[in-house]
């Protein structure tokens, strides 16, 4: 006898000034659903739906998105990275809104003041107000962290379902692709998406995985290292870890413009050419033959056939 259709998806407390700043920006695809503290790590199967339900009295759903990447960040960096998809018009807007969170809940944050717990969501879609649905039946209601449903049966179906038909009634275009709600008559057949980085989410799933620190050398200068592509995303390109490498800025520049490259063998390769054009490059060619630190998780290792993409079509020796 096999095993029930299931999916596990997320319900969380939501900030109605976060909600409402984000649902008058639908040209967003990938925000930020930040904590103060980065002290409690957020686990949720990978691209598992992530519902957004607001605080009492308003007690309703008013959107949700699917989840991409747990990570800690420094504040500084969450900006940079996710702007105003953090929900704020402004950087000092969202230290102001960290700041009196912290003072709320009497935040003590020693080492790890300067980070906050960022749940980095994709394909958010937030309903206007007369679409909100009814939250949980069963949602006890002094809970404030995020609580995993069952959206398969009983309230986390209906739930779900709700949220399907809504996105439905607001034209939201699903991808092609197998992954939602279980099949319902009630509510139809499910909407398909198939969830998946952006630019913004693969920056950072690149920088975790290779530990923040840059992956020749292994400095951990986290300002000075960039998350890129190894085949751009407008050359066909995916957003995927195992399509990124983390470099210094001034190596990504000379990446890109096919002064270094990485082989297949995993081993930085660097042009002729840095000598050639520009009768320098001293700074540049003990890099030449170093191997590459990989990530620790096999799905993100360099992908070999960018690798020689890159090698075939950028790199110039």
């Amino acid at each position: 006898m096999t095993d029930r259709w299931r999916l596990i998806g997320t319900v969380a407390v939501t900030d109605t000034r976060w909600y409402e700043y984000l649902q008058a920006r639908p040209d967003l695809t990938e925000i930020n659903f930040w904590r103060p503290s980065s002290r409690r790590a957020f686990l949720a199967p990978a691209f598992s739906p992530f519902l957004f339900k607001l605080r009492s009295p308003l007690n309703a759903i008013c959107g949700f998105a699917y989840f991409a990447q747990y990570s800690r960040l420094p504040i500084w960096l969450a900006w940079e990275t996710f702007d105003q998809a953090n929900g704020c018009a402004s950087k000092s807007e969202l230290d102001a809104r960290i700041a009196a969170i912290r003072e709320r809940i009497r935040f003590k944050g020693g080492d790890v003041a300067e980070e906050i717990g960022c749940i980095l969501l994709v394909q958010p879609v937030f309903f206007p107000r007369e679409a909100w649905i009814r939250q949980p039946s069963d949602w006890r209601a002094r809970t404030q962290t995020p609580t995993k449903y069952d959206l398969s049966i009983g309230e986390g179906a209906r739930v779900w379902q709700e949220c399907q038909s809504v996105a439905r009634e607001l034209a939201v275009q699903p991808v092609d692709a197998p992954f939602a709600a279980a099949p319902s008559p009630r509510y139809g057949r499910p909407i398909l998406v198939a969830p998946r980085l952006g630019q913004r989410t693969f920056q950072i799933a690149v920088m975790d995985a290779y530990g923040r620190a840059y992956s020749v050398t292994d400095e951990h200068s986290l300002p000075a290292l960039d998350a890129i592509h190894i085949r751009p995303y407008h050359d066909g390109g995916v957003h995927d870890v195992s399509n990124g490498l983390l470099l210094r800025a001034d190596l990504h520049r000379l990446f890109d413009k096919g002064y270094i490259t990485v082989d297949t063998s995993l081993q930085v390769v660097v042009s002729e050419r840095l000598k050639s054009e520009f009768h320098n490059g001293r700074t540049y060619y003990p890099l030449h033959g170093r191997e590459l630190r990989e990530p620790k998780k096999t799905k993100d290792k360099p992908d070999l056939e960018a690798l020689r993409w890159h090698n075939e079509n950028v790199f110039a020796a």
